[in-house]
């Protein structure tokens, strides 16, 4: 298109042989991780053409997931749930404003507003993890759940069993989590993605540790990972 070279999404390698790039050049605009990205996947590629290599053949992703559990009710991240607005950022009045129009307009938070802030994070790098031969459905974790993301109920077509969550599942484009059958009655437990914020409150009412929080570590293999496999961690993790 535009007598441009096309480039290839997995190895970053153009139309024409031997020339890598990545970035918005390569796709249009993004942002700087995905430009960082391409950097490596093309580094991986120019390593694997200098030595005569299938540029395709490459290692796969991994992603490891460590339980962040420190005793009954301890983990190793901050995760009180408070369901507290988000804090608007203070001003300057606008009175003054005008009186000095190079002035800073945003007057940002003292520390320990921006503390309470922080503990806003979702955790999005720590997963619920869900083991169903531990459950016994009391329901605990349902109960403690303040966004209504759980629901144990009978397995069944997914757009039916959407209309019988907890809160009804409305983005048809994230999936469903759903375990197997539980063991006392068959039932499955049910999670949307799309209203859990990471709170851990389930794993920590689970009276049998049915629930955990794992830390996910996604392993994305470089180019020194390509050049010796057999010391890849993210090899070893992702034929484990």
């Amino acid at each position: 298109e535009w007598e441009c070279p096309v480039v290839d999404e997995t190895t970053m390698m153009c139309s024409r042989d031997g020339i890598f790039f990545g970035g918005d050049s390569a796709f249009g605009p993004k942002n700087i991780i995905w430009a960082v990205a391409h950097g490596h996947e093309a580094a991986i590629s120019i390593h694997k053409y200098c030595n005569k290599e299938d540029l395709q053949d490459r290692l796969p992703r991994g992603v490891n997931l460590v339980s962040q559990k420190m005793g009954m009710h301890e983990w190793s991240f901050s995760n009180d749930y408070d369901g507290a607005s988000r804090r608007l950022m203070p001003h300057v009045d606008l009175k003054k404003r005008f009186k000095k129009l190079d002035i800073e307009v945003e007057l940002g938070f003292s520390a320990e507003q921006a503390i309470e802030e922080v503990e806003r994070c979702l955790n999005c790098d720590i997963q619920t993890v869900f083991t169903t031969k531990l459950c016994i459905e009391c329901d605990a974790c349902i109960d403690i759940c303040p966004v209504n993301c759980l629901t144990i109920t009978e397995d069944g077509e997914e757009q039916e069993l959407r209309t019988r969550l907890s809160a009804p599942a409305e983005n048809l484009e994230q999936d469903l989590y759903v375990s197997d059958g539980l063991p006392h009655t068959g039932r499955v437990m049910v999670k949307d993605e799309d209203l859990c914020v990471h709170c851990s409150l389930c794993a920590e009412r689970c009276p049998t540790g049915a629930w955990d929080m794992q830390k996910s570590e996604i392993l994305l293999p470089y180019a020194h990972d390509e050049a010796d496999p057999e010391k890849s961690n993210v090899a070893k993790i992702a034929g484990a």
